[in-house]
Protein backbone atom coordinates (compact mmCIF):
# COMPACT_ATOMS: atom_id res chain seq x y z
CA UNK A 1 0.00 0.00 0.00
CA UNK A 2 1.87 2.79 -1.41
CA UNK A 3 1.10 6.52 -0.40
CA UNK A 4 3.03 9.21 -3.15
CA UNK A 5 2.62 12.45 -1.64
CA UNK A 6 4.41 14.33 -4.07
CA UNK A 7 1.66 13.05 -6.60
CA UNK A 8 -0.44 16.69 -5.74
CA UNK A 9 1.54 19.39 -5.83
CA UNK A 10 1.41 20.77 -2.42
CA UNK A 11 4.71 22.27 -0.66
CA UNK A 12 6.07 19.01 -0.12
CA UNK A 13 6.64 19.21 -3.58
CA UNK A 14 9.33 22.35 -3.08
CA UNK A 15 11.48 21.39 -0.06
CA UNK A 16 11.72 17.34 -2.07
CA UNK A 17 12.92 19.67 -4.96
CA UNK A 18 15.42 21.53 -2.14
CA UNK A 19 16.70 18.56 -0.78
CA UNK A 20 17.23 17.15 -4.40
CA UNK A 21 19.33 20.68 -5.06
CA UNK A 22 23.01 20.59 -5.00
CA UNK A 23 23.35 23.83 -4.70
CA UNK A 24 20.91 24.31 -1.74
CA UNK A 25 22.24 21.12 -0.50
CA UNK A 26 25.85 23.31 0.92
CA UNK A 27 23.54 24.48 4.09
CA UNK A 28 23.31 21.41 6.20
CA UNK A 29 20.50 23.34 8.01
CA UNK A 30 18.30 23.92 5.37
CA UNK A 31 18.96 20.50 4.24
CA UNK A 32 17.79 19.17 7.87
CA UNK A 33 15.18 21.33 8.30
CA UNK A 34 13.30 20.45 4.76
CA UNK A 35 13.90 16.64 5.77
CA UNK A 36 12.13 17.79 9.19
CA UNK A 37 9.05 19.30 7.11
CA UNK A 38 8.57 16.38 5.16
CA UNK A 39 8.38 13.84 8.07
CA UNK A 40 5.65 16.91 9.69
CA UNK A 41 3.57 16.30 6.24
CA UNK A 42 3.91 12.26 6.32
CA UNK A 43 2.95 12.33 9.77
CA UNK A 44 0.23 14.77 9.26
CA UNK A 45 -1.35 12.65 6.08
CA UNK A 46 -0.65 9.34 8.06
CA UNK A 47 -2.81 10.53 11.44
CA UNK A 48 -5.70 11.04 8.98
CA UNK A 49 -6.54 7.35 8.81
CA UNK A 50 -5.24 7.30 12.92
CA UNK A 51 -8.44 6.08 15.31
CA UNK A 52 -9.69 9.07 17.16
CA UNK A 53 -11.94 9.71 20.71
CA UNK A 54 -14.58 12.08 21.35
CA UNK A 55 -13.00 13.83 24.58
CA UNK A 56 -14.87 16.45 26.40
CA UNK A 57 -12.57 20.09 26.17
CA UNK A 58 -13.49 22.90 28.82
CA UNK A 59 -13.39 26.23 27.47
CA UNK A 60 -13.75 29.58 29.27
CA UNK A 61 -16.69 29.67 27.84
CA UNK A 62 -18.11 26.21 28.13
CA UNK A 63 -17.90 22.44 27.23
CA UNK A 64 -16.54 21.69 23.54
CA UNK A 65 -16.68 17.69 22.55
CA UNK A 66 -13.23 17.76 20.89
CA UNK A 67 -12.16 15.03 18.53
CA UNK A 68 -8.85 13.87 19.46
CA UNK A 69 -6.01 10.88 18.44
CA UNK A 70 -7.18 7.79 20.61
CA UNK A 71 -3.32 6.61 21.25
CA UNK A 72 0.01 7.87 20.38
CA UNK A 73 2.59 5.57 18.11
CA UNK A 74 6.17 4.69 18.34
CA UNK A 75 8.55 6.70 16.33
CA UNK A 76 11.27 4.28 15.33
CA UNK A 77 14.47 5.48 13.42
CA UNK A 78 17.30 4.17 11.48
CA UNK A 79 20.57 6.07 13.18
CA UNK A 80 21.68 8.50 11.93
CA UNK A 81 20.47 9.97 8.57
CA UNK A 82 16.99 9.19 10.44
CA UNK A 83 17.09 12.18 12.76
CA UNK A 84 15.84 15.14 10.84
CA UNK A 85 12.71 12.89 9.84
CA UNK A 86 12.09 11.21 13.03
CA UNK A 87 12.11 15.30 14.37
CA UNK A 88 9.57 16.32 11.89
CA UNK A 89 7.39 13.47 12.86
CA UNK A 90 7.74 13.78 16.54
CA UNK A 91 6.89 17.41 16.34
CA UNK A 92 3.41 15.93 15.58
CA UNK A 93 3.00 13.39 17.05
CA UNK A 94 4.49 14.96 20.00
CA UNK A 95 3.40 12.43 22.61
CA UNK A 96 5.08 9.28 20.86
CA UNK A 97 6.88 6.76 22.27
CA UNK A 98 10.74 6.48 20.14
CA UNK A 99 12.84 3.97 19.10
CA UNK A 100 16.49 3.93 18.35
CA UNK A 101 18.46 1.06 15.91
CA UNK A 102 21.47 1.42 13.86
CA UNK A 103 20.75 -0.05 10.24
CA UNK A 104 24.25 0.48 7.71
CA UNK A 105 25.69 -0.95 5.06
CA UNK A 106 28.93 -2.55 5.99
CA UNK A 107 30.68 -3.04 2.81
CA UNK A 108 33.10 -5.06 1.00
CA UNK A 109 35.71 -5.18 -0.84
CA UNK A 110 34.09 -6.57 -3.99
CA UNK A 111 31.53 -3.63 -3.96
CA UNK A 112 28.68 -5.83 -2.06
CA UNK A 113 27.04 -5.03 1.27
CA UNK A 114 25.40 -6.36 4.11
CA UNK A 115 23.34 -4.85 6.53
CA UNK A 116 25.11 -4.40 10.04
CA UNK A 117 22.52 -3.94 13.11
CA UNK A 118 24.81 -3.18 16.36
CA UNK A 119 22.13 -0.77 18.09
CA UNK A 120 18.57 -1.12 19.11
CA UNK A 121 16.79 1.05 21.78
CA UNK A 122 12.69 0.50 21.89
CA UNK A 123 9.95 0.79 24.21
CA UNK A 124 7.15 -1.89 24.02
CA UNK A 125 5.58 -2.32 20.82
CA UNK A 126 2.80 -5.30 21.37
CA UNK A 127 -0.83 -4.02 20.28
CA UNK A 128 0.58 -0.56 19.37
CA UNK A 129 1.09 1.60 15.95
CA UNK A 130 4.99 1.52 15.09
CA UNK A 131 5.88 4.03 12.23
CA UNK A 132 9.81 2.96 11.02
CA UNK A 133 11.27 6.26 9.35
CA UNK A 134 14.21 6.53 7.37
CA UNK A 135 14.66 9.06 4.74
CA UNK A 136 15.70 7.27 1.74
CA UNK A 137 14.21 3.77 0.85
CA UNK A 138 16.95 2.55 -2.14
CA UNK A 139 17.09 -1.61 -2.24
CA UNK A 140 14.63 -1.90 0.83
CA UNK A 141 17.51 -4.11 2.68
CA UNK A 142 17.90 -1.80 5.38
CA UNK A 143 14.43 -1.22 6.02
CA UNK A 144 13.44 -4.91 5.78
CA UNK A 145 15.91 -5.92 8.37
CA UNK A 146 15.35 -2.42 10.39
CA UNK A 147 11.86 -4.09 11.08
CA UNK A 148 12.63 -7.83 10.93
CA UNK A 149 14.96 -6.65 14.14
CA UNK A 150 12.70 -4.47 15.97
CA UNK A 151 9.15 -7.35 15.62
CA UNK A 152 11.45 -10.00 16.88
CA UNK A 153 9.89 -10.56 19.79
CA UNK A 154 6.85 -8.02 19.91
CA UNK A 155 3.96 -7.55 17.83
CA UNK A 156 2.43 -4.09 16.72
CA UNK A 157 -0.77 -4.00 15.34
CA UNK A 158 0.46 -1.63 12.30
CA UNK A 159 3.27 -0.79 10.94
CA UNK A 160 3.69 2.21 8.60
CA UNK A 161 6.94 3.16 6.89
CA UNK A 162 7.71 7.39 6.25
CA UNK A 163 10.85 7.99 3.94
CA UNK A 164 11.31 11.40 1.90
CA UNK A 165 12.68 8.93 -1.42
CA UNK A 166 11.91 5.89 -2.28
CA UNK A 167 13.02 3.49 -5.71
CA UNK A 168 10.71 1.33 -6.84
CA UNK A 169 12.82 -1.31 -6.79
CA UNK A 170 12.99 -0.48 -3.16
CA UNK A 171 9.54 -0.70 -2.36
CA UNK A 172 8.98 -4.28 -4.67
CA UNK A 173 11.53 -5.51 -2.53
CA UNK A 174 9.77 -4.05 0.83
CA UNK A 175 6.66 -5.48 -0.45
CA UNK A 176 7.65 -8.94 -1.37
CA UNK A 177 9.79 -9.84 2.31
CA UNK A 178 7.15 -7.92 4.89
CA UNK A 179 3.83 -8.11 2.01
CA UNK A 180 1.43 -5.13 0.68
CA UNK A 181 -0.27 -4.87 3.66
CA UNK A 182 2.26 -2.00 5.00
CA UNK A 183 1.66 1.15 4.03
CA UNK A 184 4.84 2.54 2.86
CA UNK A 185 4.19 6.67 3.11
CA UNK A 186 7.16 8.44 0.21
CA UNK A 187 7.50 12.41 -0.17
CA UNK A 188 8.52 11.03 -3.49
CA UNK A 189 9.54 8.01 -5.83
CA UNK A 190 12.50 7.38 -8.79
CA UNK A 191 12.70 4.84 -10.87
CA UNK A 192 16.42 3.22 -10.60
CA UNK A 193 19.47 2.63 -8.88
CA UNK A 194 22.81 2.93 -10.00
CA UNK A 195 25.43 0.04 -9.84
CA UNK A 196 26.13 1.32 -5.79
CA UNK A 197 22.40 0.90 -5.20
CA UNK A 198 22.03 4.66 -4.61
CA UNK A 199 18.52 6.20 -6.21
CA UNK A 200 19.05 7.89 -9.31
CA UNK A 201 18.39 10.80 -9.48
CA UNK A 202 17.93 10.73 -5.44
CA UNK A 203 19.33 13.38 -3.43
CA UNK A 204 23.13 11.50 -2.23
CA UNK A 205 23.70 10.13 1.25
CA UNK A 206 21.53 11.67 3.10
CA UNK A 207 23.39 11.11 6.26
CA UNK A 208 26.15 13.04 4.81
CA UNK A 209 24.55 15.77 3.83
CA UNK A 210 22.96 16.31 6.85
CA UNK A 211 25.57 15.47 9.61
CA UNK A 212 28.85 15.52 7.65
CA UNK A 213 30.52 12.86 5.44
CA UNK A 214 32.13 9.79 7.36
CA UNK A 215 34.68 7.14 6.96
CA UNK A 216 33.33 3.61 5.01
CA UNK A 217 32.94 0.84 7.13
Amino acid sequence: MVHHLSEQHSLLSNWIAEIRDVSIQKDRMRFRRNIERIGEVIAYEMSKGFASNINPTTTPLGIHHSKVLAEQPVIATVLRAGLPLHQGMLNYFDKADNAFISAYRKHHPDGSFEISIEYLSCPNLNNRILIVADPMLATGASLVETILAITKTQKPKEIHIAVAIASKKGIEAVEAALGKDIPIWCGDIDDTLNDKSYIIPGLGDAGDLAYGTKMQS
